[in-house]
């Protein structure tokens, strides 16, 4: 059964020996993934695990509180390009750097979240909405930030390591990204993660019952921007060079979207949406090179669905998937798991 019976048996982190079981083999897999694979393949894991940090950031934002936020991509920017000036220009290390910069993203998300308290629906979307494209607007015209030309990375040096390829990368990234996970799960079991669900149930039921709202509002947009802040430093990496038309409306988008496709309130759907939709994003981007059939697409997009006559076939496609997997499955992907998980423990009756 899954009632509990105690708090701390609901905070566990592993519910049963399975579950640690199959943990340990996740842990063995991805250890022994970049020997298993060609690099590109891990250059794709990468590019997903940093999805999956800022995706299970912004789900304890719109999934778990029951705000809503078009600017993440603002913050994303924000640590990265923070970790990179750090680093640069003021010779920080980048162990150091990626926290500083993930704080400094979080008290921008802290003074986001103020809109927040009087806000709500479509108009807390416009503000946030706002506050993304200011960034990018910001670092494109400061040549401090590299201006529109961008700026690249330096070496990546960690102690005596030197993290000069996507494999030396990948290993560092998969321990973040299960610390984050890890992290953002026992947030949730706690008293804090308790009251972001009561605000997101029933605001004014939770502040009768005692919770801050000014409080709890504005932490959940400052968890929700380090969270961001903490990817957009390793994405800084994993690309080597960023500028500011990289943080685009569209990658807030897309970070919703793994929101909702994944499963609002969930860190697994947060993890199933990243994987799908960034795995999608990446393959959707070669699509033109198919044979035969990506030449066709490539012009029918240009002459149906572009005002520019400029390619747009993978934003439609995109789409298309997403607005199917809604239409099917509302509860997004882990809504399928709920459905199995509980046929078979009914099954056969």
């Amino acid at each position: 059964m899954d009632m509990k019976r105690d708090y701390y048996e609901d905070v566990k982190l592993f519910t049963s020996g399975v579950v640690f079981f199959w943990f340990m083999v996740l842990m063995v897999f991805l250890a022994a993934y970049p020997f298993l694979v060609k690099n590109y393949y891990v250059y794709v894991a990468n590019y997903i695990a940093i999805n999956i940090i800022v995706v299970i950031g912004l789900n304890i934002l719109v999934g778990y509180t029951g705000q809503i936020s078009l600017g993440h991509a603002g913050f994303f920017a924000i640590g990265a390009y923070g970790t990179l000036i750090l680093m640069t220009k003021f010779h920080f290390p980048f162990l150091v750097a990626l926290p500083v910069s993930a704080l400094i993203a979080a008290v921008f998300g802290f003074l986001l979240g103020l809109p927040a308290l009087r806000l709500e629906g479509p108009y807390l979307s416009i503000a946030t909405l706002g506050f993304g494209i200011t960034i990018t607007r910001v670092i494109g015209k400061i040549e401090f930030f590299g201006g529109r030309q961008g700026i690249h990375a330096p070496e990546l040096v960690i102690g005596p390591w030197h993290l000069n390829t996507d494999r030396d990368f990948y290993y560092l990234l998969m321990v973040i990204t299960v610390l984050m996970t890890v992290g953002a799960r026992n947030l949730i079991k706690t008293r804090v993660g308790r009251a972001f669900v009561a605000i997101r149930d029933a605001d004014i039921a939770a502040e009768t019952m005692g919770v801050n709202l000014v409080f709890y509002k504005t932490l959940a947009f400052a968890v929700s921007a380090f969270y961001a802040g903490i990817a957009g430093g390793l994405f800084a990496f994993a690309l080597r060079f960023i500028e500011p038309e990289l943080f685009s409306l569209f990658m807030s988008i897309m970070f919703l979207a793994m929101v909702v496709v994944g499963g609002l309130g969930s860190i697994m759907g947060s993890i199933a949406g990243a994987c799908l939709l960034g795995w999608l994003d990446l393959q959707l981007r070669n699509i033109l090179s198919l044979p035969y059939i990506g030449s066709w697409l490539e012009s029918l997009s240009k002459s149906y669905f572009s005002l520019t006559g400029v390619s747009n076939i993978q934003f439609i496609l995109f789409g298309l998937i997403m607005v199917l997997i809604m239409l099917f499955e509302p509860l997004g992907i882990f809504g399928i798991w709920i459905r199995t998980k509980k046929y078979w423990k009914t099954w056969p009756f």
